[in-house]
């Protein structure tokens, strides 16, 4: 099993004063900065994909970031290097290692 994360104080930043706004084509991502941790809410737009919108800012073949998050709302497919694809909606959690694709699923 792997070892918990360890959160040393109370912090609290909202989504709406975020540190950093990044809005590459079909995407805004509002990021904030707490002690150990980035956390980013992403508003991908139908039609985004990741090898399409991000990879040019990126300039790298897939994106080489781990993510873990919560869908609000839509769906998202994710392809990893090795052929393995999921697909993750609203109401899903989920853990995804560096080395992949993703995509917008629907119009939403």
């Amino acid at each position: 099993m792997a070892t918990p994360v360890a959160v040393t104080k109370l912090e609290v930043k909202s989504h709406g004063s975020p540190d950093e706004v990044r809005s590459p084509n079909k995407t805004r991502v509002e990021i904030v900065r707490l002690e150990g941790f980035t956390i980013g809410r992403f508003n991908l737009e139908p039609g985004w994909r990741w090898s399409e919108c991000i990879k040019p800012v990126a300039k790298t073949d897939s994106c080489q970031l781990s993510h873990v998050g919560y869908v609000v709302a839509g769906k998202i497919t994710v392809r990893l290097k090795d052929g393995t694809q999921k697909t993750v909606a609203a109401g899903d959690s989920y853990t995804i290692p560096p080395g992949h694709d993703a995509w917008v699923e629907g119009n939403e």
